[in-house]
């Protein structure tokens, strides 16, 4: 079910479900789908209804440090967020798109065994996602909707995390700089080593040293 609205301005996306009669909004969003190495890591966020909005924008405008604060400004104000992720092996398996819209549903699949089901969705893209709650598909959601673009924050520093992990297992790759997206440097070592265990072989930057 799709909700029949256009949010003539950025974060009103959210007071509108609020009037009408829609109360647990979660915005969801994905980090992670040009990446040649990783999981696709997705966010799904509940902001609690008196809280400026506009505070969030899309993570990609944003520095490292004012995403980090961001994130904590999350949990300060009481703000729900979960986490999904794919693996890179199951990105194999079903393609980036399915990916991405899987770990969305993970995030809010998460939010519901926890207590707070949404009961409404918006979703970054142009797609929704397989769940039966009433949602909304929002092309650069993030300048649409408060809750997406806290949702792109939250995504992007949990998979930040995951990357500086990997690095740890796999420093030959810069992982903790590039975050497995190809960079010349990251290019450079995949001509050198070939893939590692994590790398996402169906990709063709990645193929063609397979």
């Amino acid at each position: 079910m799709k909700a029949q609205f256009r949010a003539k301005d950025n974060f009103h996306t959210e007071r509108y479900l609020y009037c009408h009669g829609y109360h647990m909004v979660a915005g969801c969003d994905e980090v992670g789908r040009g990446s040649l190495a990783g999981p696709v890591v997705a966010a799904c966020v509940i902001l609690p209804q008196d809280c400026d909005h506009s505070l969030f924008l899309d993570s990609k405008k944003l520095s490292i440090l004012r995403r980090i604060a961001l994130n904590r400004t999350l949990q300060k104000i009481g703000a729900i967020v979960a986490i999904g992720q794919v693996s890179e092996k199951k990105i194999d398996t079903i393609n980036i798109l399915q990916a991405s819209l899987l770990a969305m549903k993970r995030g809010a699949d998460d939010l519901a065994k926890r207590g707070f089901k949404p009961d409404f969705l918006l979703i970054d893209g142009k797609f929704t996602i397989p769940l039966s709650t009433p949602q909304q598909a929002l092309v650069r959601g993030e300048s649409k909707s408060g809750s997406i673009a806290a949702a792109s924050i939250a995504a992007k520093v949990a998979r930040d995390l995951i990357m500086e992990d990997l690095h740890e297992r796999y420093p030959v790759y810069n992982f903790r700089q590039n975050k497995g997206y190809p960079t010349k440097e990251h290019r450079q070592a995949l001509l050198t080593y070939g893939p590692s265990p994590v790398h996402r072989y169906s990709f063709k930057g990645v193929k063609r040293h397979g």
